[in-house]
């Protein structure tokens, strides 16, 4: 069951935009008993401008304060306390997505964390009482309301007593909200595991291990403003619970130094769905989408980074398939413990050139004497 707002857009040229992400995030939100495909996508976009120019495959080399969202694991590789800063703006700046995380070490064996997500669309229209009961357009009865997705994710690490391995585990939060007509809490947990043997390292994450469960509320007194405006649709109060079914990553990489002070970190991830998609390699149970990344760094200071992943199975007009990919670029400079990185990122198809550009920042505390 969905439900969906109507939009009567007075000025089409300054609403088309907001109209589109309106009905995107909005219209696609489904309230259900059962698993579905693609729940709380948000989670899964990406953080840290340096892991995504590497189109995400850090799930083995992850070992910073990002961890605790590539895979929490890797927070055992932190030597002190960091922070960490992300903004990026979709859909031609309509939708914005801002991350932020701290952690710290605890002991030699163990280190904890914590971040913060938000995805959200601010001050959309809603037209659904432009027209009054006598048939009067009465702009002053256009109200704004915002959609709105926050993450919470607590991160705990530590070292296991078999030499090379180390296991993470989140718990996450989930809260989410669609203006004064719907809302939900959600809870979930996430699990990660990596190895390291002979300059070699070996990574798992597995994401809402326990399905993440959504209980929306929805406010029926607003939802009867909307439930007539569309002739069959919103005839119903949907269903109020969403649940998120899990994901697993599996990467490898190896970090390779050279004697002119240059390296070269090289990743491979397998991301894996126990449902059918459009990915690479697909079947009823599972489908997995590879993904490559590389980083050329010379002497810890500056960065260069490309990757490609997305391997997607796409229908053409004329029913033949073709394989779509997503290719990203990034730059990094690392200085006194502050460093800034930079990706170029593709959003969908190639073809369209929905390029996104996202800055990261990343400090360790300690040159503030923390």
């Amino acid at each position: 069951m969905k439900i969906s707002i109507p939009i009567f857009v007075a000025n089409k040229a300054h609403l088309k935009n907001k109209l589109f992400i309106l009905l995107f995030v909005v219209t696609t939100i489904n309230f259900a008993q059962t698993a579905r495909k693609y729940s709380n996508e948000f989670m899964n976009i990406g953080v840290d401008a340096a892991a995504l120019g590497m189109s995400n495959a850090v799930t083995s080399s992850s070992n910073d304060v990002n961890s605790g969202y590539w895979n929490p694991a890797g927070l055992i590789g932190l030597e002190g306390k960091q922070a960490s800063l992300m903004h990026a703006s979709y859909f031609a700046n309509i939708a914005q997505y801002d991350y932020a995380a701290y952690a710290t070490p605890i002991d030699d064996e163990s280190a904890w964390g914590f971040s913060v997500i938000r995805f959200g669309v601010d001050n959309i229209m809603n037209t659904t009482q432009l027209i009054d009961s006598q048939g009067n357009v009465d702009y002053n009865r256009i109200s704004l309301f915002s959609v709105a997705d926050y993450g919470v994710t607590f991160s705990y690490a530590r070292k296991l007593k078999v030499p090379g391995f180390q296991y993470g585990v989140n718990s996450k939060i989930i809260r989410r909200i669609i203006g004064k007509f719907a809302s939900s809490w959600g809870f979930g947990f996430d699990a990660g595991l990596q190895f390291e043997r002979n300059d070699w390292k070996f990574g798992l994450m597995l994401r809402d291990i326990t399905t993440t469960y959504n209980v929306w509320a929805i406010n029926e007194t607003e939802y009867n403003t909307i439930k007539d405006a569309v002739t069959g649709q919103n005839q119903a109060l949907p269903e109020n619970t969403e649940i998120t079914l899990p994901k697993a990553q599996l990467g490898i990489s190896k970090k390779f130094e050279f004697h002119n002070e240059t390296s070269l970190l090289a990743a491979a991830n397998l991301n894996m769905s126990f449902t059918k998609t459009n990915d690479i390699f697909s079947t009823n149970g599972l489908s997995i989408d590879p993904a490559l990344g590389f980083e050329y760094g010379y002497t810890d200071l500056v960065f260069v980074r490309a990757g490609v992943g997305n391997f997607q199975n796409v229908v053409q007009i004329d029913n033949s398939t073709k394989v779509a990919f997503q290719p990203n670029v990034g730059l990094g400079f690392k200085y006194k413990g502050i460093q800034i990185d930079y990706a170029l990122t593709d959003l969908g198809d190639q073809s369209a050139a929905l390029y996104s550009n996202i800055f990261s920042l990343k400090v360790d505390l300690s040159i503030f004497g923390q």
